[in-house]
């Protein structure tokens, strides 16, 4: 029961938690500014007589077909996307490539096994093959 304890109160867990509760209710958030103010705009502004898409369908042989609560859904998808990928993966990609570039100034590549050594190092630490320092090498 300890470890289990120890595993909810890591606080992993708690910020998961956390985050599927700010993501479901932003999900909510931008699912009710689609279908009550944008889904309306776009109907108002071209002419349709009814500017909620949710009430679009058509029927085929008593089959209803519900395309305007697609298109919600759909547009809600586009915006959910937009702020994540804007919110989210573009700063995570920025601070990753700002932790690569300081690793690169850091390390360099073995020639013999191409694994990352420090840039001090003498002999690579994976196929143990001794590195010549770049000030002793002959000059071609």
């Amino acid at each position: 029961m300890g470890g289990f304890k120890q595993f909810l109160l890591r606080g992993n867990i708690i910020e998961l938690a956390v985050a599927v509760i700010v993501g479901a209710t932003f999900s909510g958030l931008v699912q009710a500014l689609v279908a009550d103010l944008i889904t309306p705009l776009i109907g108002a502004v071209t002419g349709g007589k009814n500017p909620d898409f949710a009430q679009y369908s058509f029927t085929i042989n008593g089959s209803e077909f519900k395309y305007g609560d697609f298109l919600n859904h759909l547009i809600s998808f586009l915006i959910i996307a937009a702020v994540v990928y804007w919110l989210v993966v573009t700063p995570m990609t920025k601070l990753v490539s700002l932790f690569e570039r300081d690793r690169a100034a850091t390390t360099k590549q073995c020639p013999e096994c191409l694994s990352d050594i420090p840039i001090e190092a003498r002999r690579c630490a994976h196929c143990t093959v001794e590195l010549v320092p770049e000030a002793e090498k002959p000059q071609v």
